[in-house]
């Protein structure tokens, strides 16, 4: 975990979670500057405000952040949500608990190939992991309410997901809500992104 400071803030970094979606890259260049020689975020070149808005788009939970400016800090989301990427990686905001370690945003790998499970490496690129991000909707009803999400990686098998939770398209539109769903994370779920028992057959390995 790496950090940088200014009298507003304080960025912390951790490199094995990040896939380089670069929202903080476009968001604010004159604050990120990746490849600059002794570090490259530099946390006094904008005002805390904007730095925390640009680090809250973060989809992995790579950057993160404190204040030390009286603002606030990164809000929990007021319903927890899996959203899909099309051929790519099953993202989760909210009141989450992973590890018993708390986040508002995490990347899970759901191709299987990812050598930093459960979080995504970005391997579905490589491998040419093909999901849809719109898949049919299965049980539409009014939004979870608010509550703690566990996520539970199983050995050799999904994610274990518990807590009030929206499976939602990469449109936003609702495929699922319920009080625990299990993910797929072997890839070859006929049903993504729910398991459907495939990773037995495939011979799936992962703690």
């Amino acid at each position: 975990m790496s950090r940088a400071e200014s009298d507003e803030i304080t960025i912390t970094f951790d490199g094995s979670k990040c896939i380089h979606a670069r929202r903080c890259v476009l968001g604010l260049p004159e604050v990120f500057k990746p490849g600059t020689p002794g570090g490259w975020m530099f946390p006094g070149n904008a005002r805390a405000e904007e730095i925390a808005r640009v680090i809250d788009a973060c989809p992995s939970g790579a950057l993160g952040y404190a204040r030390h400016d009286d603002g606030m800090e990164e809000p929990v989301p007021a319903v927890n949500t899996v959203r899909l990427w099309e051929n790519g990686p099953n993202e989760l905001r909210g009141d989450l608990r992973i590890a018993d370690a708390p986040a508002t945003r995490v990347l899970l790998c759901r191709c299987g190939q990812s050598k930093n499970k459960p979080f995504c490496d970005n391997s579905h690129i490589e491998v040419g992991f093909t999901a849809t991000s719109e898949p049919g909707t299965q049980n539409a009803q009014d939004a979870a309410t608010r509550g703690v999400l566990t996520i539970t990686p199983t050995a050799n098998g999904p994610v274990k997901i518990e807590g009030p939770v929206e499976v939602i398209a990469a449109s936003g539109r609702q495929i699922a809500v319920s009080e625990k769903v299990f993910l797929c994370r072997c890839g070859e779920s006929q049903n993504k992104p729910f398991c459907d028992g495939s990773h037995t057959k495939a011979g799936f390995t992962a703690p």
